[in-house]
């Protein structure tokens, strides 16, 4: 039992990097992509070819699996140059069908759908680390970096300029604001932040094939985003826990037939959504609102001060 919680621990931590880095962009810029799952899958796999090839030391695998992610992401950040709102949600569809494409074929690097087998377990400071109460740690160790990260942007300048595009474009290139350059930086960051969740999956699961990386994924990150609450810290992290949470409680359910969990599943994630666009749209978890200042009581004017005497 205490093995199973700690692997559902892993998978959590991992799952709550890729909604926290998805809400970067969807909830403080306002960017809704559907590609999130392509630089999860390429900072598995170009983490797995390193650890194959050159070394399976974590501060190798990870660093070139976020460069490898930034770089692609351009491929997603350029369209948002030119296009906002639906056209970019086509775009990143778009990617992201493309990508699978490629996982599916480019059986030199990726395996094919076979995947990639035996990949070593990840290593820190020589040590392989690969049982489940070994990796638990280190899982939360990155899960609490990419939160720091994120939080850290999100309350600087930059962050200011991500809300400002997220509530009106057109005002916040009123004010001089470069979107483009901005939108781009932000997409460039979610990908490379996305990727490490990548380079955690590959080392701890020590196989990987196009399955994890596919629409469904990336819908399922979305998810987790929307129903946490877009634009907050933990609500992503929220998200996460409970999407994953959901299929091993609804496995304890005798009275559920066991071939049909996953449709079962499906089902309450789609009504779960309805309820909430309807009851809380904000999400489970609420943004916070500054409080309002008490405004001074205006002077009472000299008509009304010549009635009062």
């Amino acid at each position: 039992m205490e093995a199973y919680l700690l692997n559902l621990g892993v998978l959590i931590a991992i799952y709550a990097i890729l909604a926290i880095t998805l809400n970067f962009i969807m909830g403080y810029a306002g960017i809704f992509s559907l590609a999130h799952a392509v630089f999860f899958g390429i900072g598995a796999y170009v983490a797995a070819v390193v650890s194959m090839h050159v070394s399976a030391s974590i501060f190798v695998t990870m660093p070139a699996a976020m460069l490898a992610a930034a770089v692609l992401s351009l491929a997603l950040a350029l369209p948002a140059l030119r296009v906002r709102g639906e056209y970019f949600v086509a775009a990143s569809l778009g990617l992201q069908m493309f990508a699978v494409t490629v996982f599916s074929e480019w059986k030199s690097f990726t395996g094919g759908l076979g995947g990639l087998v035996g990949i070593p377990a990840v290593k820190i400071f020589g040590q392989e680390v690969y049982r489940p109460a070994s990796f638990f740690p280190i899982a939360l160790a990155v899960l609490a970096a990419v939160v720091a990260i994120t939080q850290i942007l999100v309350r600087s300048s930059f962050g200011r300029s991500l809300t400002a595009i997220r509530d009106s474009e057109s005002a916040a290139e009123g004010f001089g604001k470069n979107v483009p350059l901005i939108k781009t930086i932000s997409v460039v960051i979610s990908a490379a932040l996305a990727a490490t969740a990548g380079v955690l999956y590959a080392g701890y699961m020590s196989f990987i094939n196009v399955e994890s990386f596919t629409l469904d994924n990336s819908v399922l990150i979305m998810a987790m985003v929307i129903i946490g609450g877009t634009g907050t810290s933990w609500g992503p992290v929220v998200g996460a826990a409970l999407l994953l949470l959901l299929p091993g409680l609804l496995s304890y359910l005798s009275f559920l037939p066991q071939a049909d969990i996953g449709a079962i599943q499906q089902i309450i994630y789609g009504l779960g959504m309805a309820a909430l666009m309807i009851f809380r749209p904000g999400g489970l978890v609420r943004r916070g609102s500054p409080q309002r200042k008490a405004r001074p009581k205006a002077a009472p004017t000299r008509a009304k001060r010549g009635a009062v005497q």
